[in-house]
């Protein structure tokens, strides 16, 4: 018996939609592959890294690395949700060549860190953070933080001003927010989307790194795609939806008035993720806070931008921006 004929004509517009939504992925990828990558022309040199492990009270362990000249300036690096220390190594490697001490670590419950046994929150990754500084007994450094890594200096500001006080020079918060994650209308659909298994067969797929195009501005490279796309896979998904919980419950305005620490706030004009009035609204909560906005710049900015980043963060040294 034959199909009706709009039955067969919906059939074959949908194949042709899919294949012409696969053929555009494909030259997409390609011209992503051609573009310049400012990532692959200053590499981490992790030959002479240092390994270090903090132990926190709850039982989670953080793993960590020392790069660098034990006399420069000391940075920081504190990595984003789903991300690792990895996702900070195009900008490390600029500031070691510059002739800083940077300290990379991954956060618990990911990377190499692990998780402990409570669900995560954001003030306990700043505890973490303070564990860190006073494991390696840290002193007059730089802290920047990536997305869920500059909620990670807020919380220890916030919290923890002692700290920042006795071991902190300045701070550069780059694609981040304070408050508002993946909130309003976006609230469930995000939550869904980073817990569901269907979502990671996809993006384990071969067009799993064109569905994390929305992580990055103008310029998509391909690697910075694979890279993204890979760093999410490899958390576990009841790991990787907790965090997310902990980031959209998270809010710091009624305390970033009282951050003492000159700090530098980056934000991508493209941002979709974090949008710039939230980095905006950072900027303005602390007192005497930089904002720099980045033109076409997307939310990925330790692989967008790793240049710009190295400089403002050398600017926080009081070295050359």
């Amino acid at each position: 018996m034959s199909r009706p004929p709009y039955i067969v004509s919906a059939a074959v517009l949908a194949a042709a939609a899919a294949a012409g939504a696969a053929g555009a992925a494909v030259a997409a990828a390609r011209r992503w592959r051609a573009a310049e990558d400012p990532c692959a022309t200053t590499v981490l040199d992790l030959e002479g890294a240092r390994a270090f492990k903090v132990e926190r009270p709850d039982g989670a362990v953080l793993d960590g690395v020392v790069v660098g000249p034990g006399s420069g300036a000391t940075i920081v690096l504190s990595h984003c949700w789903t991300g690792t220390r990895a996702t900070w190594e195009p900008v490390a490697a600029r500031l070691v060549a510059a002739g800083c001490r940077v300290v990379l670590y991954d956060q618990r419950g990911h990377g190499a860190s692990t998780m402990g046994p409570d669900a995560p929150t954001v003030e306990a990754l700043g505890d973490d953070l303070a564990a860190v500084l006073d494991s390696l007994d840290v002193r007059d450094a730089v802290l920047a933080g990536h997305s869920m890594g500059g909620m990670t200096l807020q919380a220890l500001a916030v919290d923890r001003p002692d700290v920042v006080v006795e071991r902190v020079r300045g701070m550069v918060l780059a694609g981040t927010a304070g408050f508002g994650v993946a909130a309003g209308l976006l609230a469930r659909p995000v939550r869904f989307v980073s817990g569901d298994r269907s979502v990671e067969r996809l993006m384990a797929g071969r067009f799993g790194p064109a569905l994390s195009r929305a992580s990055v501005g103008r310029r998509p490279r391909q690697a910075h795609l694979v890279a993204t796309r890979d760093a999410w896979l490899s958390m576990p998904t009841d790991v990787r939806r907790q965090f997310l919980l902990a980031l959209q419950a998270m809010d710091f305005r009624a305390g970033l008035a009282r951050v003492a620490v000159p700090t530098t706030v980056v934000v991508g004009s493209r941002d979709l993720l974090t949008p710039p009035r939230l980095g905006r609204a950072i900027a303005a909560a602390i007192p005497g806070a930089r904002l720099v906005e980045v033109p076409g710049a997307g939310h990925m900015l330790p692989y967008e931008e790793p240049d710009l980043l190295a400089e403002l963060i050398l600017a926080a040294t009081g070295g050359t921006s």
